[in-house]
């Protein structure tokens, strides 16, 4: 995208990001415990096509199956011997999914899996080599920004952006987890998280997963009334059921999620999309949402 990220958030323009990666995989068929980023290899084809289709169903921007390829995550797949082909191989999907659409690649950033000392082993510099890693090669495979997603402990959030600030001067998102409700699990409230990431220097600031859509739509408030920053929305389509045979239903329907995302845009957020259990019809309903917001404007 040739089209400068940060002007157009510059000048408040409402953008659409997109659904589900690991749900949606897992009702197209990728196995439970299985991680998603082996998907890059052995399924290129479905992942393309979930880029695809949320492209299709009015998506600005494209987050890059990433969310655990630093190396330490990876282990878990044996692939930490290849993050640098991971992630390059997820822009290249993503790349392929626009087809001339006005779309941006987001290279997405997850937490490690690993807690920061004293609560755990990772040390505050590796945490900061894992990141900048990852963040140098999907700026060099050519992500437009990134979004430091789903994060819940300061310590490593701060360590994931100054990792990749350190790497590229690239538009930075950092993106919280209020899965307690108010607060995310290792207690921080979102005014808290709002002054911290805003002292940081990141371009925008937001909510992601977490439980309901009343909760979020609150923490999301509490972020609009504690920094400037533009503010990014992505939850969770409500907390899942599981059914007998273990699969996770999302009980939000498309509808549902149009309304919620009516009232994101009302409450401040300029970048509105779903996390688990957003489908692509799910994201239809947000698109047409702001594409209300927009008209109305």
């Amino acid at each position: 995208m040739s089209e400068s990220f940060r002007a157009v958030l510059a000048r408040g323009e409402i953008l659409v990001a997109d659904g589900a990666t690991g749900t949606n995989y897992q009702a197209r068929g990728l196995e439970r415990g299985q991680a998603p980023e082996q998907w890059l290899f052995e399924q290129p084809e479905r992942v393309t096509q979930l880029h695809r289709d949320f492209v299709m169903a009015g998506s600005n921007i494209i987050l890059t199956n990433t969310f655990g390829a630093t190396a330490i995550r990876l282990a878990h797949a044996g692939l930490e011997d290849n993050a640098a082909q991971v992630n390059q191989r997820a822009v290249e999907l993503a790349r392929r999914a626009i087809q001339g659409e006005r779309v941006w690649v987001a290279g997405s950033l997850g937490p490690t899996g690993q807690l920061l000392e004293p609560l755990g082993t990772l040390t505050h510099a590796d945490a900061v080599a894992q990141f900048a890693a990852q963040a140098e090669t999907l700026a060099q495979a050519g992500v437009d920004l990134l979004i430091i997603e789903t994060q819940f402990d300061l310590g490593e959030a701060t360590a994931a952006y100054n990792g990749a600030r350190s790497a590229t001067d690239l538009p930075i998102i950092v993106s919280f987890s209020f899965d307690m409700g108010a607060h995310t699990m290792m207690g921080l409230q979102a005014a808290q998280v709002a002054e911290q990431v805003t002292a940081l220097g990141a371009d925008m600031v937001g909510v992601n997963c977490g439980r309901s859509l009343d909760e979020n739509l609150a923490n999301l408030q509490a972020l609009r009334a504690a920094t400037h920053l533009p503010l990014w929305m992505k939850p969770n389509a409500g907390l899942p059921r599981m059914t007998d045979d273990d699969v996770a239903l999302y009980d939000v329907t498309p509808e549902m999620m149009g309304e919620a995302a009516a009232r994101w845009l009302e409450a401040g957020a300029q970048i509105v999309g779903g996390c688990c259990g957003t489908s692509p019809q799910h994201l239809r309903e947000i698109a047409r949402a702001v594409e209300n917001a927009r008209v109305r404007a």
